[in-house]
Order: structure tokens, then C-alpha cells, then sequence
């Protein structure tokens, strides 16, 4: 029956693209790009909607609630799904952060599921010769690897909040597995890139993905029997199966003797893992209440803080993605990054409140900073906290990342995204699902002089990252709109964009979703290749901007409530769909 799901493929209309074939745009720290781009339209349904970056995950996603599930059940299964079918992404072996929107109750939940240091890792972890180690070389193979915490999240949220066993909710993946999916052409095409320095180096990596000595091929049926037999025996034991065990026993060993880079990860370290729950970074845009993660995470605070700080100029008076508009918001991007870079970190570590930097009175301070005529060029931190003369670090994000956007039968919402790092994570393959890189995501460089990165390695501490799941709620309180997106640390601008286009510029989430791209991380402006927006170049370089012509994927999926309706979105530059009834 899973084979079916070509038709959700067929009815995609791939439109060629460049970026299949013609690689010297794409940043080399980015390399999971566009493959194609896909014509879609927003999908309108009355009860539910799922949107995800596969078709096999939205499929699976309505099946669950079609069954009498609920979003967090639904997204259960849709990451037992996508580690299957969108490996280079996410998976079991990486970790996520999640929103839980309790309609019937009106409140809003996160659950950190993102990875931590073994406890041997100590901040000279990517040092060699005192010097950091060149990023390409330091995600590959097993120092890189963090405890995986993507299932721990999931089974947390669940046991709060589901409806259905937790045993039923891996049916359809287990069976997919068995069976075989059908190849996509953006992972085939991602393979035949050759992108990853280890994928071939690893003998159970090099098996999958280049069987017979070449890479698996788009329309080819690819069967996993190894990570079915994981899910049957995560489905029937919970997560003690994959964090306590033989299992566990195997992710350590495999760490520890890689090749390449052998890491530090100890089994005690798998079964000490452990999710959390954190309190929501909320506030105030205009009429909205706009919702996001906590630190470890990135995106919740510097989301907001792009758009709290453009609230006064208004930017519904400007056309999308008008050049006035996005010269200011390039400058908000730059103050917002300034301060991410110096001050958000695992606050297990640093105990900075979050609340000092989405403060009313500190934002009104760090906008008198832009200019609408000019430029501010390079932006520095704020004196948000007494220790603003913290170290900015050098961590790299990577885009290799997928979102996962529900609203299921009675109102409760998921916006979950969830990651492995790099292309197809360490390389580093067990049982059928890969592990991830995320310990590259911390400071390689621990100090300049004697001050301390606070995103520094240090032992059990969760890397900082630009997951940016939202959510945004109307003057009710009521549930407004779902949204997120892979991309590094572009997350945090697609998501901001993406907002200022539904709640500014009255954009329906696919025409928000569509808008061709423009980033902006305190370093220079990326205008997205092959789209109308290079047209702005030459009145973005009169404003004294650097302006660069990249490809810029980013992978959102998104649900608007509105009117009585449910207008889900997918992002045409990936393969997902949103489906609903």
C-alpha cells in the first residue's frame, strides 16, 4: 500500500532546475541545496492538516489522525517516517526541538530534545595543534556525535499528550522499511554530489547508499530491515530500547571506533540522556502573539527580535519583499545575530535569563541603530546582560534539517523541527538510521584571550542551535499560524520572512512560503538565485550592503487557521506536501 504514495510524487510538477546540476553558487558549509523546484498550491482542508518534507511522512501523519490520533502522535510517526525515507535530514539519530499547542486547555508546551556532550568532551574537543579543527574534517565520524535526543522528546510529549498506544504508532514505517520506499530525486541527487567526506569510508554507510559501488537511484525501491527490526523494538519497549541495551551498547562502540575521528560517546552517557521541558519564549508583534523555543535554541528569541524591532517602522506599508522592506530587515537581522552569537547558549550552563534579550526596552534601544538609507555594516552584541563583553564564537549551523507542522481534529498543534546536522549527519550509520554532527554546532575556538565562548564545549552541555519551530497566536489567544523550516542558520531568517509575509503583507502560508529569499546573518546579504529578488542588487549595494547571489534552500512547512479553514503550505524548493481533509 505504501508504494501508492507516488501518486503525492507524481502530482508535484518538477520544474528543472539549475541547482541539480551546477554546484558554484551553493556555500560549501551548505551543502544539502535545492534539487528542483516543485509548483505547489496551498492545500485547504476543515478538520486537519499535516505538512512535511516527504509525502511518505505526510501520508503517514494523516493516517494517524485519520485513526483517532492527535498531532504529537502524528509527529511520533512522522519521524519514524523521515528517518527512513529523508535520511540526509533527520532522524532517530539526531535531535529536535518541539512545540505542543493543548487546545482544550490554551497552553503551549516545548520539549527539548536536542543532543548533549559526552561527559569526556571538554572544550578543546575540535583543538588539534592549537587550532581548530577545519570544519569539514571535524564533522566526520564519531568525535562530532552527540547523544541523540530526538525519540526521548518525542516519548516525553507523547506520554503527556497522546491519545493512541505508543506501539501503534510505528506500524506504517516498520512496514515501509520492510517493504522498500521508492528513491526520491532529491536524495539521489544529493548522493550523486558526492557531498559527504565519509559516506563512502564507512562499510554500513557504503552498503545503503552505494550499493553495488553506486548510489541508489530515483525510482529504485530501497528496503531497511535493519532499522524496521529498530522501530518494531522501540514500538514495543519505548525509547529504554534504543537508550538502555544492546542498542545503546552499539551507537557507543560504533562512536568510539570509527575510522575516522573516533569519538568519546559512552553508553552511560546514552542512558543517562535525558529531554526537558522548557518554558516558551513569547511576545508581542503588533495584534500577535508570536511563540518559540527556548535556548539551547536560537530561533525563538532571535526570531522575535527581528520583527519586534521593525514593529514601529511598519512594514505592512511596503510590498513583499519591496527593497525598502528588506534593507530593514537585514539590519534588524544583523542586531538580532549580533546578540545570538554572544549570548545564547545550553542555559543549564550560562543561567542567562532569555527575557533580557526580548525586552521591550532593550529592543527600542538596539533599533535607533538602523538606519533606513545606509548600511550599518558589521553589528555587535548589546549590553542586554553585565557580561556583554562575551565572546563571540565560530560555530558553524548546518542545513540539513527538516520541519514538521500538524493541526490535528480538536485544534492541538505540533511545530517540531528536528535535525542531524550536516548531509547525512557523521556518516556514521547503525541499524539503519544515521548519527548525527551536532557537536559541531558548538564554539570550535573555547576563548579569545581570557574571556569564555558560552557556547563552548562542555561536558553533558546541549549546543547551541538556529531550530526556530513557531508558532503565533491572535488577539483571542487563539491559534493563528504554524510554521518553521530546515537551512542552518538561515532558519531564523526563512522563518521571519515567512512571518512578516502572513502577518504583515496579508500573504496566504504557500505565497509567504514562495517568496523568493533573502538572508541576512551580520555578515551579507544572500539573494536567492534564479528568482526576481536579484533584481534588488544594485539598489541593495547603493545602500552599502554586500550582496551575494546563492542558492538558498530552505524547507518551510506551514499551517495558517483562518476563517474557519486550515491553508496548509510546502515548501516548492523540497518534496514535501501538506495534506488534510
Amino acid at each position: 500500500m505504501v508504494r501508492n504514495l507516488l501518486f503525492l510524487v507524481a502530482a508535484l510538477t518538477l520544474i528543472p532546475s539549475s541547482y541539480a546540476d551546477n554546484k558554484k553558487q551553493r556555500e560549501d558549509r551548505e551543502p544539502e541545496a535545492t534539487t528542483g523546484y516543485y509548483s505547489k498550491k496551498a492545500h485547504v482542508a476543515k478538520q486537519y492538516m499535516v505538512s512535511t518534507a516527504n509525502p511518505y511522512a505526510s501520508w503517514v501523519g494523516k493516517q494517524v489522525i485519520k485513526r483517532g490520533g492527535n498531532a504529537i502522535d502524528a509527529a511520533v510517526a512522522i519521524q519514524a517516517m523521515l528517518t527512513l525515507v529523508e535520511p540526509q535530514s533527520s532522524g532517530i539519530g539526531g535531535g529536535s526541538f518541539i512545540l505542543y499547542w493543548d487546545n482544550k486547555n490554551k497552553r503551549l508546551h516545548t520539549f527539548d530534545g536536542r543532543e548533549t556532550a559526552p561527559d569526556a568532551a571538554n572544550q578543546y574537543l575540535f583543538i588539534k595543534d592549537r587550532k581548530s579543527i577545519p570544519w569539514k574534517e571535524a564533522v566526520v565520524g564519531g568525535r562530532s556525535v552527540g547523544v541523540p535526543g530526538t525519540l526521548k522528546a518525542l516519548e516525553m510529549a507523547q506520554k503527556e499528550f497522546g491519545k493512541l498506544a505508543w506501539k501503534d504508532l510505528f506500524n506504517e514505517a516498520i512496514d515501509t522499511a520492510y517493504q522498500g520506499f521508492t528513491v526520491s530525486q532529491r536524495l539521489e541527487t544529493l548522493l550523486s554530489w558526492d557531498l559527504h567526506p565519509g559516506l563512502k569510508e564507512f562499510n554500513s554507510s557504503k552498503r545503503y547508499f552505494y550499493p553495488n559501488g553506486e548510489y541508489i537511484k530515483q525510482g529504485t525501491v530501497q528496503k531497511n530491515g535493519d532499522f524496521a527490526a529498530v522501530l518494531f523494538g522501540i514500538a514495543k519497549e519505548g525509547s529504554d530500547f534504543f537508550y538502555k541495551g544492546d542498542l545503546a551498547k552499539q551507537i557507543a562502540k560504533t562512536v568510539q571506533t570509527s575510522t575516522i575521528n573516533p569519538g568519546l560517546l559512552e553508553e552511560s552517557d546514552i542512558n543517562n540522556y535525558q529531554a526537558k521541558k522548557r518554558d516558551p519564549v513569547c511576545g508581542n508583534y503588533k495584534t500577535y502573539k508570536i511563540c518559540g523555543m527556548a535556548p539551547p535554541a536560537s530561533g525563538g528569541i532571535s526570531v522575535f527580535q527581528i520583527l519586534k524591532m521593525l514593529e514601529d517602522y511598519k512594514l505592512e506599508q511596503y510590498k513583499p519583499n519591496q527593497l525598502e522592506a528588506v534593507h530593514l530587515i537585514t539590519q534588524s537581522s544583523r542586531l538580532a545575530f549580533a546578540d545570538r552569537e554572544a549570548y545564547i547558549a545550553d542555559p543549564d550552563f550560562t543561567h542567562l535569563p532569555f527575557g533580557a534579550l526580548i525586552n521591550n526596552t532593550y529592543l527600542q534601544k538596539r533599533l535607533k541603530l538602523i538606519d533606513p538609507a545606509k548600511d550599518m555594516k558589521k553589528a555587535r552584541a548589546g549590553s542586554a546582560y553585565s557580561t556583554a563583553f562575551i565572546q563571540v564564537d565560530n560555530a558553524f549551523d548546518l542545513p540539513n534539517t527538516s520541519h514538521i507542522s500538524i493541526v490535528d481534529k480538536e485544534g492541538n498543534a505540533v511545530s517540531m523541527t528536528s535535525s542531524i546536522e550536516y548531509a547525512f549527519g557523521s556518516g556514521l550509520m547503525v541499524e539503519g538510521f544515521l548519527l548525527n554532527n551536532q557537536l559541531t554546532d558548538f564554539a570550535f575556538l573555547p576563548n579569545r584571550g581570557k574571556y569564555k565562548a558560552l557556547n563552548r564545549v562542555q561536558a553533558g552541555k546541549r549546543p547551541r542551535s538556529s531550530m526556530s519551530p513557531t508558532m503565533v497566536f491572535d488577539e483571542e489567544g487563539e491559534l493563528y499560524f504554524v510554521i518553521g523550516s530546515p537551512g542552518g542558520s538561515r532558519i531564523i531568517n526563512y522563518v521571519a520572512q515567512t512571518l512578516v509575509g502572513v502577518l504583515d503583507w496579508g500573504l496566504d502560508v504557500q505565497q509567504a512560503i514562495n517568496l523568493p529569499k533573502f538572508t541576512h546573518r551580520n555578515d551579507y546579504v544572500a539573494l536567492e538565485e534564479g528568482t526576481d529578488i536579484v533584481k534588488l542588487q544594485q539598489g541593495l549595494e547603493k545602500l552599502g550592503h554586500e550582496v551575494k547571489i546563492i542558492d538558498l534552500n530552505s524547507g518551510l512547512h506551514g499551517i495558517l487557521i483562518k476563517d474557519g479553514k486550515l491553508i496548509g503550505g510546502a515548501d516548492p524548493r523540497r518534496e514535501g506536501v501538506a495534506v488534510g481533509e
